[in-house]
């Protein structure tokens, strides 16, 4: 243990010491040398805010948005509440015709502080702009068309489209309904993996888990259809009351499954992908599901 905090300590303190140069550099107007710099600030301590904005900053002033708005989203998704971070985030949004995303960013802001100049402004013409998109882009039947775009059609490392296969996450709409904790819970997927997937995402003005409220059961996930009729007051019962392992239980909680029915239509390999859960957990719920008349459901080819 003080092995690992003498390791932590020493790696903030890096940290500080490369931002510090960073922020140097940018003084002296050398801003490659300072992304450079920030880069190895973040290499260093991950959830260093200070390097990840400012390299965000340079990053967006270089042209590259689509790493720009990965670094602001990482930013503004913890607390608290960013307000710079948003509003570079909003301009970039609206300067790549992602109105919605941007509408989500003001509207934190204004949330926060009602009276942002700035904001209120942007949102002024946001709404204007969005209410244009919508009307014709963005129509239901089009939309639909975008969700159903098959994972295959994306630039994706092999181990990054081997692991969404397992997860049986098919669809843009697939992706776009799991969260970053549920495609970490998952065997072979890392932080490189995670990253590759968010700035895909973020250069289409996307993020993980930006549609996680809509039915798990749409697209691909179909709901299934239960042996003997179960009733729904049996499908919506929580998987906290069945007799089931520690381990069975946190590999549910990643994965995000509450009720029967979430857990009924999931499949077998999709639960065999998450981390530490293997075939005993996976016979156990099996037979759990069974005595209710249900079963896992069968990977459609």
């Amino acid at each position: 243990m003080a092995t690992d905090l003498n390791v932590a300590s020493t790696n903030e303190r890096a940290a500080e010491e490369y931002f510090r140069r960073g922020l140097e550099a940018e003084k002296e107007g050398n801003p490659e040398r300072a992304a450079e710099l920030y880069e190895r600030t973040l290499n260093e301590n991950p959830d260093h805010e200070l390097g990840a904005f400012r390299l965000a900053v340079l990053l967006d002033r270089r042209g590259e948005d689509a790493k720009a708005i990965e670094l602001y989203e990482r930013i503004s998704t913890s607390p608290p509440v960013h307000l710079n971070a948003l509003m570079n985030l909003a301009v970039l949004y609206e300067d790549n015709n992602h109105y919605e995303e941007a509408y989500r960013c003001l509207d934190a802001i204004l949330r926060t502080d009602p009276n942002h100049a700035r904001a209120r402004l942007y949102m002024k013409d946001v709404e204007s702009a969005r209410g244009q998109y919508f009307e014709d882009d963005a129509k239901p039947d089009k939309r639909n068309q975008v969700m159903e775009i098959p994972i295959s059609d994306f630039e994706l490392s092999v181990r990054s489209r081997n692991c969404l296969k397992k997860m049986n996450i098919r669809s843009l709409g697939d992706l776009l309904r799991t969260t970053e904790p549920e495609l970490l819970s998952y065997k072979n997927f890392g932080e490189t993996s995670l990253n590759e997937i968010k700035t895909l995402l973020a250069a289409k003005g996307l993020r993980l888990g930006q549609n996680v409220d809509e039915s798990k059961t749409a697209a691909a996930r179909k709901s299934p259809t239960p042996a003997g009729n179960v009733p729904n007051e049996v499908l919506s019962k929580s998987v906290a009351d069945l007799e089931l392992s520690v381990r069975s239980r946190k590999a549910l909680q990643r994965l995000n499954i509450n009720s029967l029915n979430d857990l009924a239509i999931r499949t077998e390999d999709e639960l065999l992908g998450c981390k530490n859960f293997g075939q005993t957990s996976l016979n156990e719920i099996k037979q759990q599901l069974a005595s209710f008349g249900l079963s896992l459901r069968k990977l459609e080819e």
